[in-house]
């Protein structure tokens, strides 16, 4: 798990535009974060009718799906217990979906991840899951 400082964007989160435009910010974050680890990311929002993967990467052979979570404060909690059972039952999901859209199958090597920003600091949770 590595941490450090994120960058805040300008406004609230009042309305369902501004969140999304929110976890739009903290998607970009999280994906520039990797990018600096040398991760290389292929895919952003990769939706299907079972749900979304924020971030799918590359690191070093390995697929790594990535969940962003984004937490101003811990009064609900920590921004990595927002990816409970369900959440993860629908990334693993997707993951399939993609490996099968990539012609891949379930012996590519992959990993589960979480970025968790939490205010102003990022922390990258391997193997979340």
């Amino acid at each position: 798990m590595t941490e450090r400082k994120a960058a805040l964007p300008d406004g609230g989160a009042g309305t369902r535009n501004n969140r999304r435009a929110l976890g739009t910010h903290y998607e970009e974050l999280a994906a520039g974060y990797l990018r600096g680890k040398g991760l290389r990311i292929l895919v952003r929002n990769f939706r299907t009718r079972f749900g979304e993967i924020d971030l799918i990467a590359e690191d070093a052979g390995t697929l790594v799906f990535v969940e962003v979570k984004y937490r101003s404060s811990t009064g609900k909690g920590a921004p990595e217990e927002a990816v409970g059972r369900e959440k993860q039952a629908v990334i693993r999901k997707q993951a399939c979906a993609y490996l099968a859209s990539k012609g891949l199958n379930d012996l590519t090597p992959c990993r589960f991840d979480v970025i968790a920003v939490l205010g102003d600091r990022i922390r990258w949770i391997r193997n979340a899951f």
